[in-house]
């Protein structure tokens, strides 16, 4: 009889999830492949996150096909956490580390809020190896000042770190209506090491991440309805990215994906197709 395993390659549906670890500098970086052969597509989280914000999303795309990898950031989720500093330049080179672990020559590279200075810096450094972008509710340059963000940051530093996280936290989720999912997003970023959370803010402080150079890959940017989104922001986001899809979603919280992961799938397969990374027919 044949194994279920050659069945589901026969039938060209995705083999079983696999929970994989990436080396980098002795660090394991924890990913998960969702298999899948018509294009790939890697996930990367935002800041105190990890992978299983994709979880409603990364299984329906590869059940199209398309192969599906999500990631723990250093510092995050199943990877390991030394006490180092956490950058974006760190972050960068663990997404190289599973890639090449992953036999992954280009990809198609989605970050949510700070994993999209995360795949910025990857672009910087391994542009070969970025078919596309997709950016959701991710900015492409800091709006405060190294004050302002110092201030934001301080309370983070303290003994109540929980608190003053928390409270930030919430107020990302207040529009959410679904408190079991609000309740999951809070308790999956306050999981998230203190010093790690910190480090990887710290680092955002960097001039470095937010040079105004050019992005020449198609970009998909998918942002939730915020006065931060403006018409001069919009007209700053085409000045780096020509090949840019720009797309403002009503009625949704800094969380879209993981609130209408139906539409954001459907929204990202129709770029891919666009762009003719993805056959027709997935």
């Amino acid at each position: 009889m044949m194994s279920a395993t050659i069945s589901a390659i026969v039938a060209g549906e995705p083999s079983a999830p696999e929970s994989k670890f990436a080396q980098l500098d002795g660090l394991k970086v924890h990913y998960t492949n969702y298999g899948g052969a018509a294009a790939t597509v890697v996930f990367v989280h935002g800041w105190a996150c990890d992978e299983t914000v994709w979880r409603d999303v990364a299984p329906a795309l590869a059940a199209r096909n398309v192969r599906t990898i999500t990631i723990d950031l250093p510092g995050h989720g199943k990877s390991d956490k030394p006490q180092i500093a956490y950058t974006m330049q760190l972050y960068a080179r663990a997404i190289d580390a599973v890639l090449r672990d992953a036999g992954v020559g280009q990809a198609v590279l989605v970050g949510h809020s700070n994993g999209t200075p995360a795949i910025r810096q990857f672009y910087r450094q391994f542009p070969a190896s970025v078919s596309a972008l997709v950016i959701i509710d991710g900015k492409l340059r800091p709006f405060v000042d190294a004050a302002a963000m110092e201030k934001f940051i301080a309370p983070l530093r303290g003994p109540d770190y929980a608190k003053s996280a928390g409270a930030f936290v919430d107020s990302m989720t207040k529009p959410i209506s679904d408190k079991a999912l609000r309740g999951r997003i809070r308790t999956m970023m306050l999981q998230t090491p203190q010093f790690v959370a910190v480090s990887e803010f710290e680092s955002t402080a960097d001039p470095e991440l937010w040079k105004p150079d050019p992005i020449n890959v198609p970009v998909l940017m998918i942002l939730a309805k915020s006065p931060i989104w403006d018409a001069e922001y919009e007209q700053f986001a085409r000045s780096l990215a020509p090949q840019l899809d720009y797309v403002v979603w009503e009625n949704v919280s800094h969380f879209l994906m993981m609130e209408k992961p139906r539409e954001f799938n459907a929204a990202l397969l129709r770029f891919m197709r666009k762009h003719l990374l993805l056959p027709e027919r997935s």
